[in-house]
């Protein structure tokens, strides 16, 4: 995951480790920070800009009612470290417990669901490829689609599930089947799994379907 907002700007992320443990005002903010209340006030917009703080109805003050704000379930599921271990290790039991072919086929079930009801792109070939890099992205990559030989590829800068990929190449196989799903094509995945995984995606081409 990109660094957020937050990690790159250390006040902000005061701002956010003083509401992990519960909601607070801006002046309540403001003495236990030792910042400006416009200082915080500002932080606290670009919180709510970006999902991560909500104001949670009001708070009687000296004067009047104070805002109250908090964090969002966003922003709990940015600071959490046990996703990527709880996952791993579920990986690693699921592989011991089933055949290649099962664990396969489950996840490719888990690709294909993870789209849920998000709309499918339409148009060329190309632009839904490009809708599928946006998608990948927003995931967590850092892909863009390029042609080679003729063949339209999404291509990744690393991957979003590296610490996965590496011991279970099933990992990739999820996201071969969301990118097949999202764009409405028949897609291999062609990915590199050795000290730093890379995404690869192969888009294969029908009737008069151009890559360009």
């Amino acid at each position: 995951m990109a660094p957020s907002d937050a990690d790159r700007n250390p006040s902000r992320g005061r701002v956010v480790a003083a509401l992990r443990p519960g909601a607070k005002t801006l002046d309540q903010l403001t003495v236990e920070l030792g910042l400006t209340r416009t200082a915080v006030r500002l932080h606290l917009a670009t919180l709510e800009r970006d999902g991560l703080v909500a104001r949670r109805g009001l708070r009687a003050g000296r004067t009047k009612p104070s805002h109250v704000y908090e964090l969002t379930t966003a922003a709990e599921q940015e600071l959490s470290r046990a996703y990527i271990p709880v996952l791993t290790q579920l990986l690693h039991v699921l592989s011991a417990r089933l055949s290649r072919a099962e664990f396969d086929a489950v996840m490719r079930d888990v690709g294909r669901q993870i789209l849920g009801e998000r709309p499918r792109p339409r148009g060329s070939i190309r632009a839904r490829a490009e809708a599928a890099s946006d998608l990948l992205n927003q995931l967590g990559g850092l892909t863009a689609v390029e042609v080679h030989e003729g063949e339209l590829i999404i291509r990744s800068h690393g991957c979003p599930l590296a610490a996965t990929a590496v011991d279970h190449p099933e990992t990739c196989s999820a996201m071969e089947s969301l990118v097949s799903e999202f764009v409405g094509a028949t897609v291999a995945q062609r990915c590199d799994r050795t000290h730093r995984p890379r995404c690869c995606f192969q888009i294969a081409l029908s009737g008069g379907e151009t890559a360009a």
